[in-house]
């Protein structure tokens, strides 16, 4: 929706509004949504997906749904008879529309309504769309490898509710804090093994004497979409690919390492403190992902 604001006698600036998707209601940004007893905010009782919206479409719908309802299940929200996929399909691609969205990150929050600890009010999920613009460089191969670093201050579990995209991400969150102020792109996530989980906002990938690696869910890594695309990928461009436990020897001893998230598709990892990596095979798998499977890897 475009407004008109008035500048000077004569002349206007246009302001493009933008809108939220709350409940299957549309509100202007920046509206007060939720109250202080709301349990998503009170405990992060929630999950979330984040999209990537690109070419008339969001990209691994149904991989980030599925997951989604995963969480749903496991985290015992009901399911009101209404409350299907379809229904939060047809309410992003609404909040899409309404927002005029060419190529955006879309995120999908799940969440309880009011209540204490053991006193939900309901159990029916309710939740937030948001759109966000899509930088330019999401879908390109970066040519300038990304420097990243290694968090110790909070390790994450192994269990249950690991693999789930949860808003309990303290590891995560502390560990991108911490990467900012090493001055580094992202930051390695340690389980409690002290074995190499994933990083802030990706999984992450090895490639050792032209074998790719990354550790498996029971390592408490995340489950991600494109982690889950890429390694159904690999044998199909004649790439090996198994699930290992890796620890910070086996990963700064790594020929090349990348990472992988929905919004990105993968990014080339060249330097973990002393530890540098090239970049052969993983621009080579990105070359052939793009061109084999360019609906989606773009």
């Amino acid at each position: 929706m475009i407004s008109q604001i008035p500048r000077l006698r004569g002349f206007f600036i246009y302001s493009f509004m933008k809108f939220l998707n709350y409940n299957g209601k549309h509100f202007e940004e920046g509206t007060p949504i939720v109250t202080a007893d709301n349990r998503g905010l009170r405990y992060g009782d929630g999950l979330f997906e984040t999209i990537k919206y690109k070419n008339n479409t969001c990209l691994l719908l149904d991989d980030h749904l599925k997951r989604l309802w995963h969480g749903i299940d496991l985290l015992q929200f009901a399911k009101p008879k209404l409350f299907t996929r379809q229904y939060l399909r047809d309410e992003l691609d609404k909040l899409i529309k309404k927002n005029e969205e060419t190529s955006a990150r879309v995120r999908l929050s799940i969440f309880r309504g009011k209540g204490g600890l053991y006193d939900a009010e309901n159990d029916n999920p309710q939740f937030v769309i948001q759109t966000m613009p899509l930088g330019s460089n999401t879908g390109t191969f970066n040519v300038n490898g990304l420097q990243i670093c290694v968090y110790r201050d909070a390790l994450k579990a192994a269990d249950a509710f690991s693999n789930l995209k949860h808003n309990n991400f303290l590891p995560y969150l502390m560990g991108a804090q911490f990467a900012k102020g090493q001055k580094c792109n992202d930051a390695i996530i340690l389980n409690h093994h002290l074995r190499i989980c994933d990083s802030t906002i990706a999984n992450i990938f090895i490639i050792k004497n032209g074998v790719v690696h990354t550790p498996p869910l029971t390592e408490g890594c995340l489950a991600g979409v494109m982690r889950q695309f890429i390694q159904s990928q690999l044998p199909l461009i004649g790439i090996e690919v198994l699930e290992s436990v890796i620890t910070e020897e086996t990963l700064l001893n790594a020929d090349e390492v990348f990472l992988s998230n929905s919004i990105y598709n993968l990014r080339w990892v060249a330097g973990i403190g002393n530890a540098s990596y090239s970049n052969k095979i993983t621009r080579s798998i990105y070359e052939k992902l793009a061109e084999t499977n360019a609906d989606v890897f773009c």
